[in-house]
């Protein structure tokens, strides 16, 4: 079994990306998925698992997994706006990167172990990888800034604009 069998097992969606299949599934299918991908493609050696802001669609959570026996692996990824079953027990690797994914992105982990802080300072507020979020830097130094390195080249071509996410009075 392998992506194109894993997708149509799990009623998923198979892509061929530039270098990696890829299954995409439903926040429900999603445990079963990885465990397939595991125990049915034998892609027993998990990367790295991570997540990305797609704003109003939700957060795309994306898993990397590889067979050392085909030398090949897949991406498998859904799409959530909620929690999602934690993949800790199928691969106890993904705990870090759980963990991580929490903080940064603020998704839960349904069934993971131990959400607590990693990265961030105990009193940092909100998910810095968000695309929502904003970033200090911007608000101090507009962008495109007042001034930008390579001298003064006459007036301004066009007119600043706040970053998305700053606050119009801010």
């Amino acid at each position: 079994m392998w992506a194109t069998e894993i997708a149509t097992a799990v009623e998923g969606e198979w892509t061929q990306g530039d270098n990696r299949e890829c299954v995409d599934v439903a926040p429900d299918n999603w445990r079963r998925t990885v465990t397939l991908a595991r125990d049915e493609a034998g892609c027993e050696f998990f990367d790295w698992l991570s997540a990305v802001d797609e704003l109003e669609y939700g957060l795309r959570v994306v898993v990397h997994v590889w067979s050392l026996e085909k030398r090949d692996g897949m991406l498998l990824r859904c799409l959530t706006n909620g929690p999602i079953d934690s993949i800790v027990e199928v691969y106890p690797g993904a705990a870090w990167h759980e963990r991580e994914t929490h903080e940064m992105f603020g998704l839960d982990f349904i069934g993971h172990p131990g959400l607590t802080p990693l990265l961030l300072a105990p009193e940092f507020e909100g998910n810095p990888l968000r695309k929502d979020f904003v970033l200090a830097s911007r608000v101090a130094k507009p962008w495109p800034g007042a001034k930008e390195p390579g001298g003064d080249h006459g007036p301004r071509k066009r007119k600043p604009v706040l970053p998305p996410g700053v606050p119009e009075n801010w």
